[in-house]
């Protein structure tokens, strides 16, 4: 076993929330030594930005044993948690373009036996889009907003809906996009006030964000997160509804 790896097993009973492995930047090798050592401590792992490449690569055995989605390039290697909640996130992507992103989102949050509803292409470039939608995602007490370009959803969501919104700008765009960077910034100096970022194109983080809001509350002993609609409370949202590519 490669003396590389040292998982944090102990993380999950002090935050909550267990360490996910980060494929990108690692070989084929690193990966296959990672779940070897998932294995023998019988744990759970999520991996991130795993490319289908690197899957290919592993062994047969241990590509046989991750869930994968090639949409947001993240693997479950374990057996999914049971449907444990649902009807408090939701997730909202501005075009079809974000959707990898918004999809790394809810594989994370369905990894933790969340499962979000998801709406997508409800850009502001025509806008009835999303006022058509607006009352069902005003009845969530958590919105995640995954867009790029100028990222204005976030600021119009921002002043429509009372629910905590998380924002996760993408790198969505042509040259004046900066891969993401505009869309971050309109996020950080929007006028809606109460907004949060994530990384550019961190679905993952996001999702965590999100888990970290809930986890907050069952601590408190709220039996539900409140739901606005504006200044008014709202009944629970409908059934979780997938749309497009999710």
């Amino acid at each position: 076993m490669s003396s590389d790896v040292r998982l944090d097993f102990a993380r999950y009973a002090r935050i909550g929330l267990e360490e996910a492995v980060f494929c990108d930047s690692k070989t084929p090798d690193q990966i296959a030594a990672t779940l070897g050592e998932a294995a023998l401590h019988n744990a759970r792992l999520l991996l991130t930005r795993l490319s289908a490449e690197k899957l290919d690569a592993l062994s047969s055995a241990s590509g046989a044993a991750i869930d994968y989605c090639p949409i947001s390039r993240t693997g479950f290697f374990c057996e999914p948690r049971p449907i444990e909640q649902r009807g408090d996130v939701v997730i909202v992507a501005a075009g079809t373009s974000d959707l990898p992103v918004a999809r790394e989102a809810w594989r994370t949050l369905r990894y933790y036996g969340h499962e979000a509803t998801s709406i997508t292409d409800i850009g502001v470039a025509g806008l009835w889009r999303l006022t058509d939608r607006i009352d069902e995602i005003r009845a969530y007490p958590i919105i995640i907003v995954v867009a790029g370009m100028d990222a204005a959803i976030a600021s119009v969501l921002g002043g429509l809906a009372g629910g905590a919104i998380i924002c996760a700008p993408t790198s969505v765009g042509y040259g004046a996009a900066e891969r993401g960077r505009t869309a971050l910034n309109a996020i950080l100096t929007s006028c809606a006030p109460g907004l949060v970022a994530c990384n550019i194109d961190n679905g993952y983080g996001a999702a965590c964000a999100a888990l970290r809001l809930l986890g907050a509350a069952n601590r408190l002993g709220a039996p539900k997160l409140a739901r606005f609609s504006g200044a008014g409370m709202t009944s629970r949202p409908p059934e979780v509804v997938e749309e497009g590519d999710f």
